[in-house]
């Protein structure tokens, strides 16, 4: 089984790979724009995906969107809770593990608001939530999208309170470097390997990235409590 779901995820990020080289290579406007959540210009939470019909998230997040957009930073609040709340920018996973070294073992749980950023990031922080058996929570009407997931997935406990705000999409290519169609290829291959990888190493099913997968990056498919559930992307019920 476990061979033909990554035959089945290589096949499927050929056709992801179709999506950001023809983001990388169209002149004018793009037909599929990656939603980038450091930039100014495009909306911070993007339109759902759900049977193909883009409408708005299940609910709005709390928190504004000039905090959703900055860079991630890390706040310790009491019982031994650390928010995690901004894009994730290249550099966030360092800061983050600074952040765990200073706090030594007073931090318990890491809560999530984030729309998402930095793959590579997101899956190192990820690594060492599940190192140090911190948990995670994303609270009420907080936002964990695109790539924010895989660190949520990091938690030994996962939790998601009511109308917590929690979807996934496509990875793309952020970067100005614009590849070629071959290394574009290679990379989102690579990529996508290493993502299921670290899903499955975390425990969660595989159905969470198929979703990711079948949605496009200007796009979010947000979960339902019970695709949670399904998925294991959550332990606990709030």
């Amino acid at each position: 089984m476990r061979t033909a779901f990554f035959m089945l995820l290589g096949v499927t990020s050929t056709f992801v790979v179709l999506d950001i080289h023809e983001i990388a290579t169209t002149k004018g406007e793009a037909l599929l724009p990656g939603h980038d959540p450091l930039t100014t210009d495009t909306p911070v939470l993007p339109p759902a995906l759900t049977d193909g019909t883009p409408h708005a998230p299940p609910v709005d997040p709390a928190s504004p969107a000039e905090v959703l957009r900055k860079p991630i930073t890390f706040t310790l609040t009491g019982g031994g809770v650390l928010l995690a709340e901004g894009a994730i920018d290249p550099g966030s996973a360092g800061r983050f593990a600074a952040e765990i070294e200073a706090r030594g073992e007073y931090v318990k749980t890491i809560t999530l608001n984030s729309p998402g950023g930095s793959v590579d990031d997101a899956i190192t922080m990820s690594s060492l939530i599940r190192q140090k058996k911190l948990a995670t929570l994303v609270a009420e009407k907080a936002l964990c999208a695109s790539s924010c997931p895989l660190i949520f997935a990091g938690g030994e406990v996962r939790t998601a309170e009511k109308d917590a705000v929690i979807g996934v999409h496509q990875v793309f290519n952020g970067s100005r470097i614009r590849p070629s169609p071959e290394e574009a290829m290679s990379s989102a291959q690579i990529t996508t390997a290493r993502i299921a990888r670290h899903l499955e190493d975390m425990g969660i099913g595989a159905g969470l990235w198929l979703k990711a997968l079948e949605t496009p990056p200007d796009r979010l498919y947000y979960l339902t409590p019970e695709e949670m559930t399904e998925f294991r992307l959550t332990t606990a019920k709030p």
